[in-house]
């Protein structure tokens, strides 16, 4: 452990899904365990949007720690940029196939021949695209088909537009047959465009055919801030896991704190989340999860999102979370030993 000065600005970088640290910085939990530190904590949304989006999907940002999708996380690590694994989450998002109201399509298996729109953004690392891909094979997979069996159609998306609008838009044209779409606000885009799921890739028992930008989600850290400042790391890791416990103590708040992280209405969060196991944030690095993370890895490489291989376990930095476990522990013993 070296002795350099700790940073006065710690950093996260907040995503519109459920995440642990969305939920500690809305109930000013981080603040809370670092201001005594002189250590603010602060949203890397606060700075402009340039910056903002740069620093989250290049990580490049000291004393930055990012719960978000995998795709920008694989994508940092691939292009060398030196960042550890420290932490994976699993919440089921409600991830879905939406088609036209008259549409024939019903089922998995009536994809097959159909027109699937394949959003194209421009981003650094176009995730919605690396999700639409992923969403679709893994619909077409409970049918025993591949996206060789379907006809993928680019709908390029303009900046700034809302999400699922231009794919959903190009539906109700009749360009398209078919959208992947995942979430709360999936849920009320939906409703408005008049499309109806054709596909719930939440009923299929395996949750391989659901691995996706989201799930697994990643928290990842600079190498340098656990290498230099491994306490402040577990210290940030640990108000995550009480984080994660609240949501699953607390689901009629935890639904009003989702409602303010998604950016949708009570009616999308009652639909995404409500009863599909929204209260499990909890984080760990099992054997399981980082090989479903592998099996993205391995998807998003073989269609040319990553510049070279990651290798998960490499990545993953275990001792960290094993650290902040009982740092947990031990706060929440001695808090009921002072009731």
């Amino acid at each position: 452990m070296t002795h350099s000065t700790p940073p006065t600005t710690l950093w996260f970088t907040r995503c519109p899904v459920p995440t642990a640290t969305g939920i500690a910085a809305d109930l000013g939990w981080l603040d809370e365990e670092f201001s005594p530190d002189g250590i603010t904590v602060s949203s890397l949304q606060a700075v402009s949007a340039a910056t903002a989006r740069d620093h989250h999907y290049t990580h490049a940002l000291e004393g930055l720690f990012r719960e978000g999708g995998n795709v920008p996380a694989l994508w940092t690590r691939s292009h060398g940029e030196p960042t550890r694994l420290i932490g994976l989450t699993w919440i089921e998002e409600r991830q879905v196939v939406l088609v036209a109201a008259d549409s024939p399509v019903h089922e998995a298996g009536d994809l097959k021949g159909r027109r699937l729109a394949v959003p194209r953004h421009p981003l650094p690392i176009d995730f919605w695209r690396a999700m639409a891909l992923r969403g679709f094979e893994g619909a077409l997979s409970g049918a025993g088909l591949t996206l060789d069996d379907a006809v993928p159609v680019d709908v390029p998306v303009d900046a700034g537009a809302d999400q699922w609008a231009t794919e959903l838009a190009a539906l109700r044209a009749g360009t398209v047959d078919a959208v992947y779409a995942k979430g709360a606000t999936a849920v009320e885009a939906a409703a408005r465009y008049g499309a109806r799921i054709a596909v719930e890739l939440d009923d299929h028992p395996d949750r391989r055919t659901r691995v996706n930008n989201g799930t697994p989600r990643p928290i990842t850290v600079r190498e340098s801030l656990l290498e230099d400042h491994p306490e402040l790391v577990d210290r940030f890791l640990a108000v995550l896991v009480r984080a994660a416990g609240w949501a699953a103590d607390h689901p009629d708040e935890l639904s009003r704190v989702l409602s303010r992280e998604t950016g949708a209405g009570a009616t999308g969060v009652a639909g995404a989340y409500r009863a599909r196991g929204h209260d499990d944030l909890r984080i760990d690095l099992s054997e399981e999860r980082l090989d479903l993370l592998a099996q993205q890895e391995h998807a998003l490489r073989a269609r040319g999102f990553l510049a070279a291989p990651v290798d998960v376990r490499d990545w993953a930095a275990p001792e960290p979370l094993r650290r902040a476990a009982t740092r947990t522990d031990r706060t929440t013993t001695t808090a009921e030993d002072h009731q």
